[in-house]
């Protein structure tokens, strides 16, 4: 208990002297910088909630939970400088996105190989094939956003890096070991979370084709769907191994 009571504290130091730089600028019809601003306070109150709630699962869900919390304590402050950026300049902070995620989506595949690994001998292999997939996707996607490629270029890769993990999930070794070992709970959640990888993640190559490739959708729209998109891929996406380690750990 001592371990969550001084790192919650620790953790939210990080944040807590992001809130006063740009609120006083925050315009009221500025809907991009409030949806910034209302998710990162949904992700400062997930972070405490899944680092309080170690406290009440087995130990060998601890760690699922740690990690949910780490996913949404590094995607707010990630989200308190991009606010910074959007209400200051009015411009994508790309730069800022794609860090979070370089940092939080391997983190969300790793969950999948922590929850096998909690009901059966998963392999090495899941882990690499895993992060090997979510590397390709990000670093092309950047590449595409930022200008170093060609954008059709990065949108392709990155959707084979997309479609790998798919594969990965799906029909791959976890997703047998998810059908073949796992009781009925973690079946349950880890086939919500592969729909979430699914039809959650849709969104970011959505946005990119319509935003980049297409000009369909301006930079105001982009923004908010990619936030809105982050609420379901990082909080609910931890709700969902929290509600799978309560029950277990009743079990």
């Amino acid at each position: 208990m001592f371990k969550i009571k001084t790192l919650l504290p620790a953790s939210l130091l990080l944040v807590l002297p992001q809130f006063a730089n740009a609120a006083a600028n925050l315009e009221s019809n500025d809907f991009v910088g409030i949806s910034f601003w209302l998710i990162s306070m949904a992700l400062v109150a997930s972070t405490a909630f899944f680092f309080l709630e170690t406290q009440r699962v087995s130990a060998k869900w601890k760690t699922s939970l740690t990690v949910s919390g780490l996913v949404t304590l590094v995607a707010a402050v990630h989200y308190f400088y991009m606010r910074d950026v959007w209400i200051s300049t009015g411009d994508t902070p790309t730069v800022y996105r794609y860090i979070d995620w370089l940092i939080t989506v391997p983190l969300l595949m790793v969950e999948f190989y922590i929850i096998l690994r909690a009901v059966g001998n998963a392999s090495g292999g899941i882990f690499w094939r895993l992060m090997i997939g979510t590397l390709v996707m990000l670093v092309a996607g950047y590449m595409g956003e930022a200008g170093y490629i060609n954008l059709w270029a990065g949108f392709i890769v990155g959707m084979a890096g997309w479609a790998y993990i798919l594969y990965e999930v799906f029909a791959g070794e976890a997703g047998k070991m998810a059908a073949d070992k796992a009781p009925a709970s973690v079946q349950s959640a880890f086939s919500t979370m592969r729909w979430i990888v699914t039809i959650g993640w849709a969104i970011y190559p959505l946005g990119y084709f319509f935003g980049y490739l297409t000009g369909g959708a301006s930079m105001e729209s982009l923004n908010v769907i990619y936030n809105l998109a982050d609420v379901l891929n990082k909080i609910a996406f931890g709700v969902i191994i929290w509600n799978v380690a309560t029950t277990e750990s009743k079990a």
